[in-house]
C-alpha cells in the first residue's frame, strides 16, 4: 500500500530580492515526501536546506512552482497546525519551567488545563524527561534542553517534524546519543520528519531518504532512499552499506560543486 503524499514540491522556486540584486535560494526544486519517511537535506552552507524547511512551515514564500503539505498551501497546513518545528538553537524561556516551555503552544491554541497536563506528561516521558518538567532550562545541559525542544514541537501532537540541524552544536558523543534517540522516537510515534544537516553519518544514519542539495542557488543533486533496516544501532555505521551510501552521499555533493 502506498504511503500519503506529505510534502510534495514541484518546480519550485524562490529568489530573495536583496539590496545587491536578486538573490536565488531555490531552483527548480522537485520532491515527494510520504507519510512516514525519514528525510535528511545536506549541502553545503547556504544551499537552501534549511530555505525549503521554512518555506513548508510557511515561513518564506516560494517565487515560482508549487508546494503542497498535506495536499494544502504551506500556510492552510500552519493554521491547521500541521507540523512541529525544531530550530538549531533550543530557544526556550530561560523564566519558564521545562514544562511550561512545553505548555507554551498548548496554552496558546486553547487547550485545557487538565490536557495541557497530559501532553507535557506524555511528551516528557517521550523524550525521557520524565521528571525534569520542574527545572529550568538553565539547569539542563543543551542535549537536554534540545530535548525538551523537540517535545515542545510534539506537545500538540502534528504529524510532521520538521527538524533544522537540531544537533549542529552538540559534542559529537552527546550527537550520536540523540541521534540513537531520535530514530526510537520516530518508530514509536511513526511522523514524517525532515531533518537539515551538515553531517553525512548523521544523514545515513538516520534517514530513509536523504537529499543532497548543491551550492546556491538550492538544486536537488541526488536523492537516495536508503536501503538500510529501520532497526540500526549506532555500530550500522561500520558496514560496507552503510559507508555506500555515505560514498554516494559525498559524490553528490562534489558532483554539486562541480556543476558550478
Amino acid at each position: 500500500m502506498s504511503q500519503a503524499t506529505v510534502i510534495e514540491a514541484k518546480h519550485l522556486d524562490l529568489t530573495f530580492q536583496t539590496a545587491d540584486g536578486p538573490v536565488q535560494a531555490l531552483r527548480d526544486v522537485n520532491l515527494s515526501i510520504a507519510q512516514g519517511d525519514f528525510v535528511s537535506f545536506i549541502g553545503p552552507s547556504g544551499c537552501g536546506k534549511t530555505t525549503f524547511l521554512r518555506c513548508v512551515a510557511a515561513l518564506e514564500t516560494p517565487t515560482g512552482g508549487t508546494l503542497t503539505v498535506n495536499g494544502m498551501t504551506p500556510d492552510e497546513a500552519r493554521r491547521k497546525r500541521a507540523y512541529g518545528y525544531v530550530f538549531q538553537a533550543a530557544g526556550l524561556y530561560p523564566w519558564r519551567t521545562i514544562a511550561k516551555n512545553i505548555k507554551l503552544p498548548l496554552e496558546i491554541m486553547g487547550f485545557s488545563k487538565a490536557e495541557q497536563e497530559e501532553r507535557v506528561a506524555r511528551v516528557l516521558d517521550l523524550v525521557d524527561l520524565s521528571g525534569f518538567g520542574g527545572k529550568f532550562p538553565w539547569q539542563l545541559s543543551g542535549g537536554m534542553q534540545q530535548r525538551a525542544s523537540i517535545a515542545r514541537a510534539l506537545a500538540f501532537d502534528a504529524d510532521l517534524l520538521l527538524m533544522d540541524e537540531p544537533f549542529g552544536a552538540l559534542d559529537e558523543i552527546v550527537r550520536d546519543h540523540l541521534n540513537e534517540e531520535l530514530l526510537k522516537l520516530w518508530a514509536r510515534t511513526g511522523k514524517t520528519i525532515g531533518f537539515v544537516t551538515h553531517s553525512i553519518p548523521e544523514a545515513v544514519y538516520l534517514s530513509t531518504k536523504i537529499v543532497v542539495m548543491s551550492p546556491r542557488p538550492g538544486r536537488i543533486t541526488d536523492v537516495i532512499e536508503s536501503p538500510l533496516p529501520k532497526e540500526r544501532p549506532l555500530d550500522i555505521r561500520d558496514t560496507p552499506e552503510f559507508l555506500e551510501i555515505a560514498h554516494r552521499v559525498r559524490e553528490g555533493l562534489r558532483a554539486g560543486h562541480a556543476y558550478d
